[in-house]
């Protein structure tokens, strides 16, 4: 199957799957801070946090990534002699693809969040401080429940984009399906055979994961039409 090549392109798809699971992790976590951030307040934590997501969101995710990764790379070898270690650090191009579309989709996530939080009535944590509760209570007991109801749609789209973002880790050396199938294509020199192969594995892997979301999204909106009415 596809000249030999179809175990080493399934190799790199189970890598971009778990590039994109791991990512997307990162980025639940960021987006989680950033919306904090800029729903607290406190203004100087708005502040970052309204930064955070217009810096971010304004710049091509391919620059970020390589901007990230060199200029990573290079900051951590001019900090690493002035504690005492001269070898060169080679920075893991897994680790780098995760903490750079982490941190890229954070920033989306972020708004994703953020809105998901405002459409939640202001009663609901106004009570649970009322019953003597923290904020850090508030927020983990009440309104992040509450939350990700609205929030499931455009984390859907979120995850879409992110999974087929990962196509641009490539260009930093991580082997995944992509930088299999153009190795596959160099060497065979049919490249249409192994881009269409990889474009339908993206295919199935977003449109099972979009399955999988919108039964959630139902499941976490059971009962809640008839309370809106």
């Amino acid at each position: 199957m596809l000249n030999g090549y179809g175990s080493t392109i399934l190799d790199g798809a189970w890598l971009t799957l778990v590039l994109a699971l791991t990512s997307m992790a990162v980025a639940t976590f960021l987006g989680l801070v950033g919306a904090a951030f800029r729903l607290s307040p406190i203004k100087w934590l708005a502040f970052l946090g309204e930064t955070y997501a217009t810096v971010v969101r304004g710049i091509p995710d391919l620059v970020l990534i390589l901007l990230i990764f060199y200029g990573g790379q290079d900051m951590v070898n001019r900090l690493a002699p002035m504690f005492g270690y001269e070898d060169y650090i080679d920075i893991n191009p897994f680790m780098a693809g995760v903490f750079t579309m982490g941190f890229i989709f954070g920033a989306y996530l972020s708004e994703t969040f953020r809105g998901a939080f405002m459409a939640i009535p202001k009663g609901q944590s106004e009570a649970g401080m009322a019953y003597g509760m923290s904020s850090a209570k508030v927020f983990f007991r009440i309104l992040v429940p509450q939350m990700i109801r609205f929030a499931i749609p455009g984390f859907t789209n979120n995850w879409l984009v992110l999974t087929k973002a990962t196509a641009l880790i490539s260009v930093v050396g991580l082997q995944d399906m992509m930088f299999k199938a153009k190795s596959a294509a160099d060497a065979t020199r049919e490249p249409f055979t192994f881009y269409l192969a990889v474009a339908g594995l993206y295919l199935v892997l977003t449109s099972v994961s979009l399955l999988a979301l919108r039964f959630l999204e139902k499941r976490y909106s059971v009962g809640t039409k008839a309370a809106d009415l």
